[in-house]
Formats: C-alpha cells, structure tokens, sequence
C-alpha cells in the first residue's frame, strides 16, 4: 500500500489484520535494502504483533524525490511517524536494521513516548568526534560520485565487496544473488540522497542521548562484526533498559545470515518486554 507524505508517496507492505489486541511491529531496512529484506523474518514474529515493513524514502518502491530535505532525519522521522500513526494510536515497536536502526533510533529520541520497544541489529548512535563526521561525509560524497558514473549493478557488486560484509560470501550463491537483483532495483537519485541527507556523519549523534532514552531496547550485531559490536557494548552501558544480543557465526546482516537466531532473539525480547 502506499502512503503520501506531502508529495512523495512511500510504500508499506503488511499482510496482517490490524487488531487492538496486538502491538504493531515496523520494520525498518539498511541502506540499498527494501522491505523485501524482511520478508524471509515477518512470517516467524511471534503472533501477539503485526508486522509492517516500510520503504524508506529513495529505497524499494518509495518515491526518490530530487529535493534533499526529504532524506534529512527530522523529514525521515515525520515520515515514519505519518505511517505509524496510519496503523495505530497505541504504542509500537520498531525493528531497524543498519540505516534503519539510525532512523529508529532517532524516532525514539524525538517522540520516545510512542514507543514500546526498539530493537536495533547493527546499528549505531551516529559519530561523536567531529573530525569523524567531516571524513564520514567526505567518503559519502565520494561514495556518491562512484553511483553517478556507474551503473547499479556496479555500485551493487562495489558495496557488496566491502570489509562490513565480508561474512554474505558464506552464503549459497543462488541467496547472494537474490539480495543483489532486490538492491539493484534501487534508483541512483535515491541512493545518492540518501547518503547526503542521512548518512552516519550527516544525521546527527545522539550518544548523549541515549541516558534519557528509558524504552526497553534490544541490541543485536553479529560475532564476526567487531566494528558494530564494539559501538554496541557501548550502547548497552549508557541505554537504561537494554540488553545486547550477539550473533554467532553472522556479520553485520545477521537477520539474512543467521536468520533462526536472529528471530529468537526477537521473539524472546518480545515476549518479555
């Protein structure tokens, strides 16, 4: 379904019944994902919630306006929140992976009495230390000049080729290529913005935040992304209500590499929420 936030239309995808018995679950994706990057996890999510995936602005089957103000986080948050409030007046849960943890988590420091829980896998708080930012964005950019003068399908295989994601080579061939063909639909205008308006070193950090931030949170990474679990521990000490899960045997995609565990670990917080 499709749901219009001033004159960009974003893309929601739910084959639930809505309930007043049941908490809604929205799932939120990484950077050159869609919310196809769920649908192998939906079917197992405990029963009690109704999942929703959504395609963030530039990504999916979402609009990729021209106009960056559309990717920066406060239009991002008021996005998100037009689809939250569509579904429910209740409080909900959130589900983000990588860039779509980033965005949850800023929801959660804007509007934190909406929320139930947040479950985070492989995500981060932003960059602290200004120097990093400036570098951050300088990539970024670069990062963007190579999708304006190559094809998806080469920006796919150059993501994809990254030290972060070093453990999908584990996976079968015939997995890798289906996640390569659902990221190839992307558009470059889309990715493009999406760097620029919301990337690590352009959102802003919200690591002196975290303290206040009081909603039961679960924090998930896998063992052999050390990068991610290492800004997790530290997460873990300053989020008031939070455990952190790691993966065994996965990286940073843990829901795609391990995805029984990474459903258990979910079903679990949920549960016990």
């Amino acid at each position: 379904m499709i749901i219009k936030f001033d004159n960009a239309n974003l893309n929601i995808e739910t084959s639930s019944l809505l309930s007043p018995n049941k908490t809604c679950i929205f799932f939120l994706h990484g950077f050159t994902g869609s919310s196809a990057d769920w649908k192998n996890i939906i079917p197992f999510i405990n029963k009690n919630f109704i999942p929703i995936s959504i395609d963030i602005t530039g990504h999916g089957k979402s609009d990729c306006p021209d106009e960056l103000n559309y990717y920066k986080t406060d239009s991002l948050i008021e996005q998100i929140k037009k689809v939250t409030e569509y579904f429910t007046i209740e409080k909900f849960t959130f589900c983000g992976y990588s860039m779509g943890g980033r965005l949850a988590l800023s929801f959660a420091n804007k509007y934190p009495e909406k929320l139930k829980g947040l479950i985070l896998e492989s995500s981060t708080y932003g960059i602290k230390d200004e120097t990093e930012r400036v570098l951050r964005r300088k990539q970024d950019k670069e990062l963007t000049e190579f999708i304006r003068t190559h094809s998806i399908a080469e920006f796919v295989e150059h993501w994809l080729n990254k030290e972060l994601f070093d453990s999908l080579k584990k996976l079968h061939e015939e997995k890798l290529n289906k996640i390569k063909n659902e990221k190839r639909k992307n558009k470059k205008i889309g990715l493009i913005n999406s760097l620029l308006g919301f990337g690590t070193g352009s959102m802003p950090c919200l690591y002196d935040e975290l303290k206040s931030l009081t909603v039961s949170t679960l924090l998930i990474t896998g063992e052999f992304d050390r990068k991610f679990t290492d800004i997790n521990k530290k997460m873990v000490k300053e989020l008031p209500n939070a455990k952190h899960s790691i993966i065994n045997n996965a990286g940073h995609n843990t829901h795609i590499e391990e995805p029984k565990d990474f459903i258990n670990a979910v079903n679990e917080f949920l549960i016990n929420y």
